[in-house]
């Protein structure tokens, strides 16, 4: 797997054999890069179910300030490390090993992200609506969930309201952006 541009650009990152962890796709995440592509410089980026840590990766190349990694396995969340390590991008990123509900929010990271991405695995669906009721209370600018084309998300989850879906073989990217207003969609 490679970081597909930026200062990272054609680099190799480590990833994990199994069918575990699901990588996003080269081509998905480019097209998700070039669509953040205004919005991504200087950005604090909370990359959650990071498993091979390639989305958050592929942030700090493009100009993201920080990227938060939440990944709930140990041998993941040290694949990402070692990744980190091998860019020399570790003073601008933390890895936090744990479940993604448990941490999401702004007063359990300690930082306001701007930008959140949300892959959970597939067959766990509940953990969507868990992770958009977290983000609820204080939502980012930018919530984008990849799921499979077989499960919709739904239109509105409190004040984030789609804003763009994206599809692309199996997969899909839900964009949600809070309300001006603050209030529920």
């Amino acid at each position: 797997m490679r970081v597909i541009a930026g200062e990272f650009r054609s680099r190799k990152i480590l990833s994990m054999p199994g069918t575990e962890i699901r990588p996003t796709p080269d081509r998905l995440r480019e097209t998700l890069f070039n669509i953040l592509n205004p919005e991504i410089e200087g950005s604090i980026f909370v990359d959650a179910y990071a498993g091979t840590g390639a989305v958050g990766i592929e942030a700090l190349s493009r100009g993201a300030r920080h990227v938060i990694f939440i990944e709930k396995d140990r041998d993941a969340a040290e694949l990402i490390r070692q990744n980190l390590a091998t860019l020399r991008a570790e003073s601008r990123a933390r890895v936090i090993k744990g479940a993604a509900i448990l941490h999401l929010g702004p007063h359990l990271i300690g930082i306001d992200p701007d930008i959140v991405f949300l892959d959970p695995p597939y067959p766990k669906e509940r953990e969507y609506q868990a992770s958009f009721d977290v983000l609820e209370t204080k939502p980012p600018s930018l919530v984008i969930a990849q799921h499979s084309i077989r499960f919709p998300l739904e239109e509105t989850y409190g004040p984030l309201r789609r804003t763009r879906l994206l599809k692309q073989g199996d997969n899909a990217l839900s964009f949600y952006r809070a309300s001006p207003d603050g209030e529920p969609a």
